[in-house]
Parts: structure tokens; sequence; C-alpha cells
């Protein structure tokens, strides 16, 4: 079998995911960033989008996932995500999750706060 990583880098969502209660109630923009590791074997000599990972597809499920409630940790959501995604796809045997959360409220100045989570099939 013959692996192949899918990148998708800087998926900026609006969510109301946090701690505090402004947080939720404003929202703020996060950074999604995606490492999947998937079998793509038959894809290599057919030129078929059915055999390999469709990004696009994979695109639709982190946004529902995103969507579908609020977490008070990013490290929560970025698990979600890479579960659901290894739940989802059978050809994905290692999903890493990354989640930006640049507007992050504390006490100084940063260009980012990001925490990453992998899972593996």
């Amino acid at each position: 079998m013959a692996q192949a990583d899918v990148q998708i880098t800087g998926l900026t969502l609006h969510g109301r995911h946090g701690a505090l209660a402004a947080e939720r109630s404003l929202g703020q923009h996060f950074i999604v960033d995606i490492v999947l590791t998937a079998e793509v074997g038959a894809a290599l000599t057919s030129d078929n989008v059915e055999d390999t990972l469709h990004y696009g597809h994979v695109i639709k499920a982190v946004i529902a996932t995103f969507e579908a409630r609020s977490y008070n940790l990013i490290e929560a959501l970025a698990a979600a995500i890479a579960d659901d995604l290894l739940a989802r796809f059978p050809k994905i045997v290692r999903a890493r999750v990354t989640v930006h959360k640049p507007a992050a409220p504390v006490a100084a100045i940063i260009s980012d706060l990001a925490v990453s989570v992998e899972r593996r099939r």
C-alpha cells in the first residue's frame, strides 16, 4: 500500500469556542491546519479522485465538526476534528489537527496560540 500526506492549511472559520463567556457570545476567528496520512495506492495509477482522499469532502467534514457545538478548549476541538475524520474516512491512517486561536484572551501580545492533536487508526 502507498501512503500520501494530504495537507490543508489556513482553514479560517468563525466560532464561539472558549472558556470565557465573552468568547462564546462574541465569537472569534480560528485557523485549522490538518495533515492526514492516507492510503492512496490505487490513485497513483488510476488518476481517479474516488481512489484518493477527497480533500473537498474532508474540508466539509471539518467545518461540520467545528460548527456542531461549542468547545471550552481548543484541545477538545482539535481532538473532535481528528476523531471525526478517522471515523468518516477509512483511507486515513493518521490525522494531525492544529487549531490556532490568534485572538486568545491572554495578558500578553502574541501572534498566535495553537494546539495540535494527533490520532492514529
